[in-house]
């Protein structure tokens, strides 16, 4: 049976098919160099033309096993700043995933997934690679505070069983930590620590179609300096449908009810249900690949103090048009809403809007160069790290060596 994203959480892989590939060791060395037209760092008031220098060691793991599959990223680098050398940084970036079959009807995975950076542009710099997801994400999306050193760390666990040749159960948990180091870099955004559960059922009505049910519970605490502080629990219960048109495309729906219960240090306790809904789809073809999904739903943290009523849409397409050349196109938009009580340290909503457009080109096997070009736009009243820096463009050329080692051949 497959697992439809609606109930595995997962999310649509982002290379077209010929890229992907298992059973290697690679290593190497990456430099970027590039450009922002207008860098307001911190509570800056005036623009700087901006320059940055990024050199990442890179080492990378991948084993595929009858019983097992494990992967692994690792990048610890540097960033510099040129004219803002306030702004040099040490970037770290870890990834981690493991597959094990304990039987021939149950599987464990986790994932987890590190940043330290202050670099807010492209898949590159996101925990997740921008990848388009296939269920609902609990955090607030869309909040970016440009050149703001942050730390996220976030993990997640699933066991599913295969208890009948067309019905599976399963359950999950997750945790997901967001740290602003320096706050003066990120005025109006806040530390949150978020973490929850779920579970799903999942039926096969025919070779191609699943339907089921999914449930999760998300717990988040958002804690300002000042001991002021927000807890909120969501408790959502959604059916899905999915269908697998032929290999490597799918469609998923999935809606239901969502319940959300706030309690805030200064301000009443309040709660209430809500509609929430999700579509999402993705193809995967041996030189195309398309994935996009949109969802509504009641979120919290992120950065964020309150509970929103938040829209969010997200594409990526990417195209081998050649041997050696790939070209990829990806963009997002989120709509936030307030649905809490306001005070003096809440913000009331708005909207952010964020693109990229790449182009990678393999020299030789050791040897690529990628072009990057990313506009992030966001309109948050009351929030100085976004407001302050609504809009930002990023021109961007990368160098990369590296060279590969197959395992178990």
């Amino acid at each position: 049976m497959e697992t439809p994203p609606a109930a595995n959480g997962a999310n649509y892989p982002i290379e077209v098919a010929a890229e992907m590939r298992s059973n290697y060791l690679l290593g190497g060395f990456i430099y970027n160099t590039s450009y922002i037209d207008n860098l307001y760092a911190g509570t800056g008031a005036t623009a700087v033309a901006e320059t940055t220098f990024t050199v990442l060691p890179t080492i990378s793991l991948d084993q595929t096993l009858p019983r097992q599959r494990i992967s692994l990223t690792y990048s610890p680098g540097f960033t510099f700043y040129q004219p803002s050398s306030a702004l040099n940084e040490v970037d770290q970036y870890l990834n981690t995933a493991f597959q094990y079959r304990l039987t021939p009807h149950m599987t464990v995975s986790a994932r987890d997934g590190f940043q330290k950076s202050s670099t807010s542009y492209g898949s590159a710099d996101s925990i997740d690679g921008g990848a388009v997801p296939g269920s609902l994400q609990p955090l607030t999306p869309g909040i970016i505070a440009p050149f703001a050193e942050r730390l996220t760390n976030s993990a997640s666990a699933q066991f599913s069983f295969q208890f009948s040749p067309r019905d599976m159960v399963g359950a999950s948990g997750n945790l997901m930590k967001l740290d602003y180091p320096n706050q003066t870099e990120a005025v109006g955004l806040f530390d949150s620590d978020e973490r929850g559960g779920g579970a799903f059922y999942n039926r096969r009505i025919s070779g191609s179609q699943y339907m089921g049910l999914t449930f999760q519970y998300s717990w988040a605490l958002t804690a300002p300096e000042n001991a002021e502080s927000e807890t909120t629990q969501t408790n959502t219960i959604q059916g899905f449908y999915s269908i697998y048109l032929r290999h490597k495309l799918s469609i998923s729906i999935s809606g239901g009810g969502q319940h959300y219960n706030v309690i805030q240090t200064s301000l009443p306790s309040s709660g209430a249900w809500g509609p929430s809904v999700m579509a999402s789809g993705g193809w995967q073809g041996q030189r195309f690949n398309l994935a996009a999904s949109f969802s509504r739903q009641v979120t919290s943290g992120g950065g964020l103090l309150g509970v929103f009523q938040s829209n969010s849409e997200n594409a990526n397409l990417r195209w081998q048009l050649a041997r050696t050349w790939t070209a990829g196109i990806s963009g997002a938009y989120a709509n936030n809403r307030s649905v809490t009580p306001l005070s003096f340290l809440y913000a009331g909503g708005g909207h952010s809007i964020s693109g990229q457009v790449t182009v990678h080109h393999a020299l030789t096997k050791e040897f690529n160069v990628n072009l990057e070009y990313d506009r992030i736009h966001e309109n948050y009243d009351g929030i100085p790290a976004v407001s302050d820096n609504p809009n930002s463009d990023r021109v961007m050329i990368s160098l990369a060596w590296q060279f590969e080692r197959p395992l178990g051949r």
